[in-house]
């Protein structure tokens, strides 16, 4: 029996699965009595009058569905941050980390999930504040990273790190990664980063192209407050959130990061561990 009456469906723009999976996913949760809400991509495919922004759909569903990739996922988590409703997250094609479910299994894992039979993943977000002249400019919650990196073209810029209010050093590089568990897997890889087990308490440090070669990566403990310094002049530096949020930076410009009081529940098939996903997404080798 549906323990689930009412579902937010968030998707992918311009997605050709989307358009043949939309339709039929709305059809086939309506006919099991479930109600279904739809944000103003999903409404695009499905031909319908009535949506909202995503804020807005995910307050009081019981599920949130999410079509895409892991960039539609990061940007449903932070409309959902404060809900903790469990996610159901499809990849419609690219690497996926994070939307573990195959299209192929999208109705047997659904028909499990509506009766409330699944695993989760719990992942715990970043909270990050931008401060400029002592003033409080904005404040964000990341699932993945918060990333300080060069804006123009071939020069290094500096940055001043410090964790609980105790000086670790200046970079001299291309930029600067502050990642969660679940983001050790994105860009910080990329720049060389640990792979952090999703249920760890810790934060990453990943400096990007160190012109320092001896700077490496560092893992803290998840209760540390990081606060990095823009010691480049003024929009040299481009802080962003999750890849997705962006803002040029002043020099002198100060932005903080600690562990935010926000998580999010990842369905994941039941079958599948975390260490699956990495010979999968990795191309690490098999028995």
């Amino acid at each position: 029996m549906s323990t689930v009456n009412t579902v937010a469906i968030i998707s992918k723009p311009r997605s050709e699965h989307a358009t043949r999976l939309v339709p039929e996913l709305i059809a086939w949760l309506e006919a099991r009595g479930v109600q279904v809400r739809v944000d103003d991509e999903t409404a695009l495919y499905a031909a319908r009058p009535v949506s909202a922004p995503r804020d807005e759909i995910v307050e009081g569903a019981q599920l949130i569905i999410v079509l895409g990739g892991d960039g539609t996922l990061l940007s449903a988590a932070r409309s959902a941050r404060a809900t903790e409703i469990p996610i159901f997250a499809v990849n419609l094609g690219g690497l996926g980390f994070l939307t573990a479910i195959k299209v192929e299994e999208v109705y047997s894992q659904l028909e499990r999930a509506l009766c409330g039979d699944y695993a989760i993943s719990r992942r715990r977000m970043l909270h990050c504040e931008l401060h400029r002249d002592g003033e409080l400019l904005a404040a964000h919650d990341a699932l993945n990273d918060m990333v300080m990196t060069k804006f123009q073209i071939a020069r290094m810029i500096e940055l001043e790190l410090h964790v609980d209010r105790r000086f670790v050093c200046v970079y001299r590089a291309d930029g600067l990664i502050v990642a969660t568990p679940t983001g050790s897997t994105a860009y910080s890889l990329s720049a060389g980063g640990p792979i952090v087990f999703p249920g760890v308490g810790a934060l990453s440090i990943t400096p990007i192209c160190p012109h320092t070669l001896s700077n490496r990566p560092v893992v803290l403990d998840e209760q540390a407050v990081i606060e990095v310094i823009n010691r480049s002049d003024d929009n040299a530096t481009y802080l962003t959130i999750d890849g997705q949020i962006g803002e040029l930076l002043r020099a002198g410009d100060r932005v903080t990061c600690r562990r935010s009081e926000h998580c999010i529940n990842l369905i994941r098939p039941p079958e599948m561990m975390f260490f699956d996903v990495l010979r999968e997404k990795l191309k690490w080798g098999g028995r």
